[in-house]
């Protein structure tokens, strides 16, 4: 017996977060005429989906109106599970014993007594239910859900996490026949269902028959478990034979349903390979998890324009050190994925308010998942860029920077110096970063820096901006103005140098 139905007028894969939003307002009315097991149960999906999208969202757009969604019907979601469970399992005892069964009367009985408190609950959750705080939200969210557009790549990137979460839960419940890890699998497909339905309607078009076969295997293993704490409880003074009679019926069923459940999972035809072959992988993934962060990247910064100058002068300043061979951290590829991170992320903190924005965008990245594809050591040194970019240099001497190894204090410094160095340039009203290139001599580097004009004001500020990299680098680095190039020449310099990069990138795959 499942307890996943489609609600009337099924909806579409391609109907997001307003239409749900929307339809538990028209599911409200609904209840409150008769709190009924299907009413009650339309209720608590369009519930689930909005704050499932919510979860999801809130992973890229840190905007305390995603929390308050979640908030704001937690109380009525919890009271009307409350009634769903006692209408559930009322009849799950209907189907499962005969009508002459002695424990069945007994258990149908408390199910009847409980439920007239539980409708008044349920119904006072309803009149309680603030309407128009969640008509507020729902203008509020309808905006901000477009930073993840449907089918996108930063939408391709939480669905792998959504994606990998279920899979590991399905892993632990393979290792045993224990309630907890069944019912932890049973929730964490919900979310992968409801993400993929909100953010990728294409690929929840060719799952979704199988998304919910497995969800309404996992809904009724649940309901068997529950049933049988019940009938634990309920039935403990009644004699030995009965209770045994119904823990074995209660055990068979549910195996029936696990074996199932394994049947469609297991082996080179599993559903989850179906799934992760639908999902991006391998570059495609790396781009996802790029797209991802400059989600989040727009959600958080309000001087974008200035983020993606800043962004454009790193990505330049690292490549002339690396065509100059300036130091070992520019020849690595996955140091400038992480720069080109930490370039669009810097500005997270910025309107933190407090006396330490840099550690607050620190903390506030540090509680981001980990985006696919990136490993902690990376995520951990895009972290300590950001939060080293502004303000007082890192010092050696104590404090968290000091604790941590030679070489991640290198490549802090090296990163961290580059944005200091871009972020300088950038007040210096250096508006373009085609045509940069550096020299590497036996006693300095030569940055020449297109558009950049000599005066005694600029070289005051450009030698604190760039101290941090010539610790790093061990040299001076002495910049010096360099003409514009012309489209022609800077288009082409553009185009070898995404060959490069390119083929860069494959090599390190």
């Amino acid at each position: 017996m499942s307890t996943v139905a489609t609600l009337p007028g099924a909806p579409s894969a391609h109907r997001g977060l307003s239409y749900w939003m929307e339809r538990v307002v028209k599911e409200l009315e609904h209840v409150r005429k008769d709190p009924a097991a299907d009413p009650v149960h339309d209720l608590r999906v369009a519930i689930r989906r909005c704050r499932s999208v919510a979860a999801v969202i809130q992973e890229v757009d840190p905007d305390p109106a995603w929390r308050q969604m979640r908030l704001v019907p937690r109380k009525l979601f919890r009271r009307l599970g409350a009634l769903r469970d006692s209408q559930v399992m009322d009849e799950w005892v209907k189907q499962l014993a005969a009508s002459d069964d002695p424990l069945r009367a007994k258990l149908q009985a408390a199910f009847a007594a409980n439920e007239p408190d539980l409708r008044q609950r349920a119904l006072r959750a309803v009149e309680k239910f603030d309407g128009k705080s969640w008509s507020r939200l729902e203008r509020k969210l309808r905006k901000r859900a477009r930073l993840v557009p449907c089918s996108s790549l930063a939408a391709q990137c939480l669905a792998v996490e959504r994606f990998e979460e279920a899979k590991e839960l399905h892993t632990r419940a393979q290792r045993t026949d224990k309630p907890k890890p069944w019912h932890e699998l049973r929730i964490g497909l919900k979310r992968l269902r409801y993400t993929v339905e909100s953010l990728l309607p294409e690929q929840y078009a060719l799952w979704s028959d199988n998304l919910k076969r497995l969800q309404d295997l996992l809904g009724e293993v649940h309901d068997l478990d529950v049933l049988a704490a019940t009938v634990k409880e309920i039935a403990s003074h009644d004699t030995t034979d009965v209770q045994n009679t119904w823990e074995e019926t209660l055990r068979r069923e549910r195996s029936q349903r696990i074996e199932t459940y394994r049947q469609l999972t297991l082996g080179k035809t599993s559903l989850w390979n179906d799934w992760r072959h639908g999902l991006p992988q391998g570059k495609r993934l790396a781009l996802a998890s790029m797209a991802r962060l400059r989600a989040t990247a727009r959600a958080t910064d309000t001087r974008p324009r200035r983020t993606v100058q800043i962004s454009r002068i790193s990505i330049a300043i690292f490549d002339a050190l690396r065509r100059a061979h300036a130091a070992p951290a520019f020849n690595e590829h996955a140091m400038r994925r992480v720069l080109r991170a930490a370039a669009r992320l810097h500005g997270v903190g910025a309107d933190d308010g407090g006396k330490s924005p840099q550690k607050a965008a620190l903390r506030f990245l540090r509680e981001l998942p980990l985006p696919p594809s990136w490993t902690f050591e990376e995520w951990e040194l895009l972290g300590r860029a950001v939060r080293y970019h502004r303000g007082p240099e890192p010092t050696t001497d104590s404090g968290h920077f000091s604790r941590i190894s030679e070489d991640q204090q290198k490549n802090v410094q090296a990163l961290a110096g580059v944005l200091r160095l871009a972020r300088a340039l950038r007040k210096c009203d250096v508006d373009t970063s085609e045509g940069m290139r550096a020299e590497k001599s036996a006693d300095a580097v030569i940055l020449h820096v297109p558009g950049l004009v000599d005066s005694v004001e600029t070289a005051a500020r450009l030698a604190a901006a760039k101290h941090l990299l010539d610790i790093y680098i061990a040299k001076p680095i002495i910049l010096k103005p360099a003409p514009k190039q012309d489209n022609v020449v800077a288009l082409f310099r553009e185009f070898q140098e995404h060959r490069q990069v390119t083929a860069s990138a494959a090599a390190s795959d």
